[in-house]
């Protein structure tokens, strides 16, 4: 599809556009991300935007059926159905935010089924890192789903690249911080005060942050590390840090939104440790705010952070290197002063003025009843199978 070439509909016309996507309850980069969009789409004349969450909340004395174990999943499915079957009808274009393996068979999926029972032009904007095993380990529910999606459109071209293995097409469309919550600020005198803001799951890997705050901590005592987000893993990143001995070490839990930003403003180095990966907002918006990162090189890092130039990449769950990339910036203060104003500078990819007219192209070419598609095979995927 060519999203530089679209046909203006009549100016009579709105574009009607459903956003389906986790709860903006949810304290998670999907939320965030489908946010941004509600509120600049809600910004233009010729659009109409509405929002269906994937975990829809049951009204009044209902709720407690959520509240039990099973019987919650399949009370959220029969209400989430229920609803997709109500509101895609009235939609234009059905944007649907995804993640992997399970979240994709009970979110994505039924929407993208419905969705093409009702004839609906559907954008699948599938956002995990673990997207290459979890089309390699479900193939016959992942790849069949996606190929019923109109288009497949992805933050990075990392899920690009990936998608391209297995003979799909995709587009990337990057991620939207916002520069006006993130304020650049230059640390003049870079401070042990660390940061790292990600869900506590085994594939963000935060105890490798813990593992190497503590060699950090033995050169620096006053060292401080703040940790932002909550998960399954909390209890056993918290006797972790104990083991340890770790002192002046915060778990914040999560965060709403719009405090986030004061806590890039305090901190000094980000910290990122994570196994599996795509975009992470976090190192985004450690740009805009002007703190050095220092990241594993999971996934799609590398297609966002340079080494040495935009922030420092270690190899992954190896704790010894991020420790040493850390002290490196503390004891090369003009080294992080440049990274800092590198990574900067790449903010502007990242606003929505960089993508708007990409998405806006996107649902104006699928609102146009004439457009055919071509199932998003990928020419190099299918010419590489004739040789």
């Amino acid at each position: 599809m060519d999203l530089n070439n679209v046909p203006p509909l009549d100016q009579r016309d709105l574009v009607r556009v459903l956003i389906v996507a986790p709860s903006l309850r949810i304290l998670g980069g999907q939320a965030v991300q489908a946010k941004y969009l509600i509120d600049n789409l809600a910004k233009e004349p010729s659009f109409q935007v509405s929002f269906l969450p994937h975990n829809p909340q049951l009204p009044g004395p209902l709720k407690v059926l959520q509240s039990i174990k099973y019987l919650r999943t399949v009370v959220t499915s029969l209400v989430y159905c229920v609803a997709l079957a109500l509101r895609i009808p009235k939609h234009d274009v059905i944007h649907i935010f995804s993640a992997s393996y399970f979240s994709f068979l009970l979110a994505p999926t039924p929407a993208i089924l419905i969705a093409k029972l009702f004839g609906k032009r559907t954008i699948l904007n599938y956002r995990s890192g673990e997207a290459e095993d979890h089309l390699r380990s479900w193939p016959l529910t992942a790849l069949p789903i996606i190929r019923l999606a109109d288009e497949l459109v992805v933050p990075s071209q990392y899920l690009v690249d990936v998608f391209r293995k297995f003979g799909l097409r995709s587009h990337a469309v990057a991620n939207v911080i916002d520069l006006q919550n993130y304020k650049f600020r230059e640390r003049t005198k870079l401070l042990p005060q660390f940061f790292t803001n990600r869900n506590l799951y085994p594939l963000y890997n935060v105890s490798c942050i813990l593992k190497a705050f503590k060699i950090i901590q033995d050169k620096f005592p006053d060292a401080t590390l703040k940790i932002a987000g909550n998960g399954d893993q909390r209890s056993h990143l918290e006797e972790l840090a104990r083991t340890l001995k770790l002192r002046k070490v915060e778990f914040l839990g999560s965060i709403p939104p719009d405090r986030m930003s004061e806590l890039y403003d305090e901190a000094h180095i980000f910290l990122n440790g994570s196994n599996i990966d795509n975009l992470p907002g976090s190192i985004l918006n450690s740009f805009a705010a002007g703190m050095p990162v220092v990241s594993t090189g999971a996934g799609g890092i590398p297609y966002i952070v340079t080494h040495e130039l935009t922030g420092l990449l270690v190899p992954r769950n190896d704790s010894d290197a991020m420790a040493a990339s850390a002290l490196r910036l503390l004891e090369s203060p003009e080294l992080a002063r440049n990274i800092a104003r590198n990574a900067h500078k790449e903010c502007d990819a990242y606003n929505w003025g960089a993508v708007r007219e990409t998405w806006l192209n996107l649902y104006r070419k699928l609102a146009q009843p004439s457009v055919t598609f071509d199932r998003k095979l990928d020419p190099a995927h299918e010419a590489s199978r004739l040789v």
